[in-house]
């Protein structure tokens, strides 16, 4: 069965304005321009995950011929390979932070359990020394909060994104000329 197809249009006067006019590459492998790579987004988002995505840009005639012969499909297309590729960076980036946070954690948990299990030799079995162990419990679990964070739930926003820059890099570009 064929996933849904959802259309976002996009209407501009010319070509340029598609593509940020800082970036020095040749045409073809310019970045999109920020609000036109948001708005893509933020409709993209409002689609649900099995639907697949049209991109309808709507020029004027001599600029709509001209988007065909330098092959703009092929640039979006390429601008959302780009941003998979960046993406895929920031999970590795954030899964190797993960393992540095593990680490240390654990590092912590351990020394904290060592100190707690000291503190009876060192102050006695007293009251303080009782609440300064739990404290040092507490510390050492808590120090562990940020690797758990991260491996249980921060790498699904990178994913879920990775997913729909996914999507928008096969979708179909059409352009359309308007009078």
């Amino acid at each position: 069965m064929t996933p849904p197809t959802a259309t976002i249009d996009l209407r501009i006067t010319r070509i340029e304005s598609l593509f940020e006019t800082l970036d020095p590459s040749p045409f073809h492998e310019r970045d999109l321009d920020q609000k036109a790579f948001d708005y893509i987004l933020g409709w993209a988002r409002e689609y649900p995950s099995d639907h697949r995505f049209h991109l309808r840009l709507h020029l004027p005639a001599s600029e709509a011929e001209r988007a065909n012969s330098v092959d703009v499909a092929a640039a979006i297309r390429a601008n959302f390979g780009y941003w998979i590729g960046s993406v895929q960076r920031d999970r590795r980036e954030q899964f190797r932070l993960g393992r540095r946070y593990v680490a240390i954690g654990l590092s912590v948990l351990a020394l904290c359990l060592l100190a707690k299990q000291s503190l009876p030799s060192l102050m006695g079995d007293t009251p303080l020394a009782r609440f300064l162990g739990e404290g040092l419990s507490i510390l050492g679990w808590v120090a562990n909060w940020k690797p758990a964070e991260t491996f249980l739930y921060e790498w699904w926003p990178l994913y879920r994104r990775l997913a729909l820059l996914r999507r928008l890099e096969a979708a179909e570009v059409e352009i359309v000329a308007t009078a």
